[in-house]
């Protein structure tokens, strides 16, 4: 990536700062997006020694969280999928599933689905300390409804969703992932009622402006049509001062022999992954769309090497 080294760090707490548009909700969050020093606007670790894209292992393919390779198997059962016509996403959100993600065989959305319930356990274990790192900032605070984009099977529910008090949107282009998701929230402690799934896309979310109080986004912003329109949703819907919480992968450092075998995959990993880039340097794109705050990091994920380059972090709006 241009201008973000890649290093293993271990992850950081959210230093989060107040700004006028949030100051009436200093109360309502355990990082109050109140910085304990000033700092710039974007927040690097200290971190040990920035280490080299390692290059020396076999390259392995992970399932990119909601854009498997995995599907390529299925994918030769699919035809392939019209370009958009614009950018721009349709007012109504309904309409946009279709237009930015038109619905597949309904065989091929369940075994996908199952794919990702199973597939993913690997990349599980190797991220669990920086999820659990992430999603402390939603403990112990007053959040009550909190945006999942891109749920997938729900494996994030575990580190926040055991809460009687909150209420989770979940949204996924994919129908076929609500059973696998409400299962996950269930098992995490979350109460039936207070589980609600629906069929979205990012690059226009199906709720109102400023009505939530975090939004979750793991491995998503990859596969997206439209990542600086998906985060302006974002921006949307969160109250002010709620918090947006990423984990995504991204390009490689330029010149380094990954970069170069990630550029020269990606038409393919686009084809059979449904849309999943493996060159698109998202921590920029997360840093210029106007939050007042974030917390931007970086860390190498060996288990899934040719994916292994992350930003992760909290933004605050």
């Amino acid at each position: 990536m241009h201008g973000v080294s890649v290093r293993l760090a271990p992850p950081p707490a959210f230093a989060a700062v107040s700004s006028s548009a949030s100051s009436h909700r200093r109360n309502k969050y355990k990082t109050n997006c109140r910085a304990q020093n000033p700092v710039s606007p974007i927040q690097q670790d200290a971190g040990p020694t920035p280490t080299p894209t390692p290059t020396g292992h076999p390259l392995r393919c992970c399932h990119c969280g909601r854009r498997g390779l995995l599907s390529a198997s299925l994918s030769v059962m699919l035809p392939l999928q019209p370009p958009l016509v614009s950018a721009a996403p349709p007012t109504d959100p309904t309409a946009a599933v279709e237009r930015v993600h038109p619905s597949k065989p309904d065989y091929y959305e369940e075994l996908f689905a199952k794919s990702m319930s199973s597939g993913m356990k690997a990349y599980e274990r190797e991220i669990a300390g920086y999820k659990e790192k992430l999603f402390s900032n939603l403990r112990g605070t007053s959040s009550k409804r909190v945006l999942e984009l891109g749920v997938g099977t729900g494996p994030n529910f575990k580190y926040y969703a055991n809460n009687s008090d909150l209420s989770i949107v979940a949204v996924d282009p994919n129908k076929q992932m609500e059973k696998y998701a409400r299962s996950s929230a269930t098992t995490a402690g979350l109460p039936v009622s207070n589980f609600n799934f629906l069929r979205g896309v990012g690059e226009a979310l199906p709720v109102e402006d400023d009505s939530v109080d975090a939004v979750i986004g793991t491995l998503v912003l990859c596969s997206v049509k439209d990542v600086d329109g998906t985060l302006r949703e974002v921006k949307r819907v969160l109250k002010p001062g709620g918090l947006y919480i990423f984990i995504e992968h991204v390009a490689a450092e330029d010149g380094t022999i990954l970069r170069f075998v990630q550029g020269v995959l990606d038409p393919l990993q686009q084809f059979v992954a449904d849309g999943c880039h493996l060159t698109r340097e998202t921590g920029k794109q997360i840093a210029a769309v106007g939050f007042s705050r974030i917390s931007l990091n970086n860390a190498f994920l060996k288990s899934v090497s040719l994916f292994g380059p992350h930003v992760y972090g909290v933004a605050c709006k």
